[in-house]
């Protein structure tokens, strides 16, 4: 797979307003993700390396930068989604409750059950609302009563009161922003632990987005979230804590390699960050 193009953003040079607190510790208390200097390469191709990170349970966090950093391949590392791509691999260590992600009695499937995945265009199933919801509980054979299910989740991704008298209509009958919260509650379905969300408003219109982020901000409670965004405002509203990557040039061997540049509360990264390059993005000096 060929690395992404990078595309500049907006210039700012202004500073992102924070509306997280500014009490969290500056480590996680409770740890779901400790990740140690992981490298990942498509072929021969390396898109990251060494990155570290933690991430905390009941935590929003962010992960920023520019296009072809790796964030979106990050992310799929940690529900093993690349797994299903020819020649990719993963070297270092992804602990998720303190056991080994990769380790060779883990199954891939298990993972993505427990860590679940909402991807950047909304991608419903070509079924019925309901059967939307109840498909992942039908698939892995959970014992319920399935009605009482599907209320739960479209209720907790905000969109029952919408759609509860057409549950047997065609998903694809919905707006863009409710599919999204149907994929939402379709992730949920299953009682995943984690929620990893690639750019999930980026296909929505601003209305459809500020649903989504209060959404997000609801679901912490229960589940811990990632969320890959390009929009620094949204992560700015959104996240606990924020861990911006950069593409590192090779310019002999004309290779481009994403790199964690550094990671902290979302309050400290978007007003006083340790490294120069973040401070450089944050406020538009590049992109």
């Amino acid at each position: 797979m060929a690395p992404d193009v990078t595309i500049a953003e907006p210039m700012t040079t202004a500073r992102v307003p924070v509306a997280q607190a500014a009490d969290l510790p500056d480590r996680p208390e409770s740890v779901v993700f400790h990740v140690e200097a992981v490298d990942f390469h498509y072929g021969a191709f390396q898109a990251l390396r060494d990155v570290s990170l933690t991430i905390g349970r009941n935590e929003v966090t962010a992960l920023i930068g520019p296009s072809g950093c790796g964030k979106s391949t990050f992310l799929r590392c940690l529900n093993r989604m690349n797994d299903l791509i020819p020649g990719a691999r993963v070297s270092g260590r992804i602990n998720y409750h303190g056991e080994d992600l990769y380790g060779p009695a883990v199954s891939p499937i298990e993972v993505r059950r427990r860590i679940g995945m909402v991807f950047q265009k909304p991608n419903p199933f070509p079924k019925s609302i309901y059967d939307n919801i109840a498909f992942g509980p039908k698939v892995n054979g959970m014992k319920v009563k399935m009605d009482d299910v599907v209320e739960e989740c479209l209720t907790r991704a905000a969109l029952w009161d919408e759609v509860k008298d057409k549950l047997k209509q065609s998903a694809f009958s919905l707006s863009g922003g409710q599919q999204q919260r149907l994929c939402i509650a379709r992730a949920i379905a299953v009682k995943p632990d984690v929620i990893l969300m690639d750019e999930p408003c980026s296909a929505l219109d601003p209305i459809a987005t500020i649903r989504i982020e209060e959404l997000m901000t609801q679901l912490k409670n229960d589940y811990t979230i990632v969320v890959v965004t390009h929009n620094m405002q949204q992560a700015a509203r959104v996240s606990d804590r924020t861990a911006f990557f950069t593409v590192e040039v090779d310019a002999d061997r004309g290779s481009r390699t994403g790199v964690m540049v550094e990671m902290a509360t979302t309050e400290k990264i978007f007003t006083s960050p340790d490294d120069q390059r973040t401070d450089d993005y944050i406020t538009g000096r590049f992109g």
